[in-house]
């Protein structure tokens, strides 16, 4: 809890009111991200009850954090802090699944800077879908997926698609491959992740689409 508080108190006094970062604060920034995104992938990782406390904590956290970058500096793009930085940021306000106004947000802004080649195409997609599952709507590119877990352990998108018999074209668009085989590349993890289980139900081998 320590270290929340301080990176927020460190938000709050570094950032000030600045609309152009020096190289120094580019620096401080980027340290910053690479902080948060430890955290938040050490709470990603963990599903079980007993860590939602936590995951939320740091969820929460940063979402004030990056919400204040975002309302002085807007969707922090390559030319700001980088292509690195930039995922960090993005992969931050990703996991603020609670905070879906926020999601929307900075989904608009980074849709302008995706047309400027200023921020990850693949990272646009995979925000677009969470912020129309968030909302229980169909998505475009099929990022976001469930897992038929009683049958036969495939991935699939959740929900469902805008458009199935356009998805590739909208995923190539924005530098993804066919669904097809991120789909067969989902369900290959999972089954490996829940081998044990898979084989008492008689399912030996992924079942590819």
């Amino acid at each position: 809890m320590k270290l929340f508080t301080y990176c927020l108190l460190f938000a709050t006094a570094f950032y000030g009111c600045t609309t152009r970062f020096t190289s120094e604060q580019k620096s401080a920034i980027n340290r910053q991200l690479d902080e948060m995104i430890k955290t938040d992938q050490l709470a990603a990782s963990r599903w079980e009850d007993k860590w939602i406390t936590y995951k939320d904590s740091v969820y929460g956290t940063h979402k004030v954090i990056v919400e204040k970058m975002f309302r002085q500096h807007g969707f922090l793009g390559f030319d700001k802090i980088g292509e690195e930085g930039s995922g960090n940021f993005w992969l931050i306000v990703q996991h603020c699944d609670d905070y879906p106004d926020f999601q929307r947000k900075v989904l608009e802004k980074m849709d302008l800077e995706v047309k400027k080649k200023n921020a990850d195409p693949n990272n646009y997609a995979y925000l677009f879908d969470r912020v129309q599952v968030n909302a229980g709507l169909k998505q475009k590119f099929g990022t976001q997926i469930d897992y038929d877990v009683n049958h036969t352990g495939r991935a699939f998108p959740k929900i469902g698609l805008l458009d199935s018999t356009s998805v590739d074209q909208f995923r190539a668009a924005y530098h993804l491959g066919p669904l097809s085989d991120y789909l067969n590349q989902m369900t290959e993890m999972h089954f490996e992740m829940n081998r044990e289980r898979y084989e008492k139900m008689g399912i030996l081998k992924p079942n590819l689409y």
